[in-house]
């Protein structure tokens, strides 16, 4: 798979999920002075039929961006108004004013109107760590230890934090923080290039869909890219499809992919894992882990092997109770067909599963 299709696939999954949704992007006067990013990202949302309302207080840059459909945030039976406009248009800003912080009323505003997602572009991006790492995804427990040690993030941010606490607590299922410049990366790319807010810590591994197929095929070929996985025939793309599973935080966003393929001497291989930094911190690996184990003692296998050519992801394994042996403790049918080269590489580990006899010796 090329870049080009990879970038495409990723941008499709996403606009798939926008589709039909309110959208809102709040934006302060001062970063429309160039509202040409803001204006590409939203016509193209709006041409996948997702109903983007933009929410700022400079009138003239907000009718470069959505044109002279416009409603004051004052305006009386504000909901119905908002819709009866966006039966005509998919795009729409609300203008807003006065002295109160635009921080709060961008987020009384998507409260009640009840947005899908709510995009808040902000000068300085993304959360970091004290280490200056970004913090790409945070949830509702994690925001809550960052406000509560002020030092941490600057008195400007810690507002905007906490209205970003606010909208989660208030119904809002996600809210992503990023620069104008990074919207395009944030909305339409796995990584993003700000940082996801959402309410929990939720993660649920499940057999793939044919519905999910889209974005695990990608994550397939971003892990080849990466040197992370080795390249397969489209065939053995499809088996891995076929008997895969995935990692889904917030029951949407695909966070890492895995498959167990049984061969004929009673082992299975873990195969295609692969998680999306954006989760690192979330244990994608070791949920994805389990859950092959599970469908492993299911089938009744004897031990299950993982390949790989990275120190990390060896250590990892070895983390999970896996133990380094040698390729060629494997079963053959693992090297049919298999590049000599990057075998010479490979290291891989074995956990072996306890039978039902051996389980009856321990007890």
């Amino acid at each position: 798979m090329s870049q080009a299709d990879a970038a495409f696939s990723e941008r499709a999954f996403y606009l798939q999920e926008f589709r039909g949704r309110t959208l809102g992007v709040a934006c302060p006067a001062g970063l429309l002075r160039d509202p040409d990013a803001l204006a590409s990202v939203v016509h193209t949302l709006a041409r996948n039929d997702t109903r983007v309302i933009v929410i700022s207080s400079r009138r003239a840059a907000l009718a470069e961006i959505v044109g002279e459909r416009i409603v004051p945030a004052g305006t009386p039976r504000l909901e119905t108004s908002v819709w009866r406009q966006l039966r005509q248009s998919q795009r729409l800003g609300i203008l807003v004013g006065g002295r109160r912080p635009f921080t709060v009323q961008c987020r009384e505003l998507a409260l009640r109107l009840g947005f899908f997602k709510l995009i808040w572009i902000h000068p300085q991006g993304g959360v970091r760590a004290p280490g200056g790492e970004r913090l790409s995804f945070v949830h509702q427990e994690e925001l809550r230890a960052l406000l509560a040690h002020p030092r941490r993030i600057g008195r400007e941010r810690r507002a905007l934090l906490r209205e970003v606490d606010r909208l989660l607590a208030g119904g809002i299922a996600a809210v992503n923080v990023c620069t104008l410049d990074g919207l395009e990366e944030e909305l339409f790319t796995y990584s993003g290039s700000g940082t996801l807010f959402t309410r929990k810590r939720y993660i649920a591994v499940r057999d793939l869909g044919l519905d999910d197929f889209d974005a695990a095929y990608d994550l397939i070929g971003r892990g080849v890219r990466d040197g992370y996985l080795a390249p397969r025939p489209a065939a053995e793309v499809d088996r891995i499809l076929a008997s895969g599973f995935g990692a889904f935080v917030e029951g949407s966003h695909l966070s890492g992919i895995g498959a167990l393929l049984p061969h004929d001497d009673r082992s299975g291989e873990i195969a295609s894992l692969y998680t999306l930094t954006r989760f690192l911190g979330e244990g994608v690996g070791q949920h994805l882990v389990r859950y092959a184990l599970r469908q492993a003692r299911a089938m009744r296998l004897r031990s299950v092997f993982a390949c790989t050519t990275r120190d990390r992801v060896g250590l990892f394994f070895e983390r999970q109770g896996f133990e380094r042996v040698s390729a060629d403790d494997l079963p053959a049918s693992k090297w049919r067909r298999y590049d000599r080269r990057r075998r010479r590489r490979l290291q891989c580990y074995r956990r072996e599963l306890p039978t039902r006899r051996r389980r009856r010796a321990e007890t």
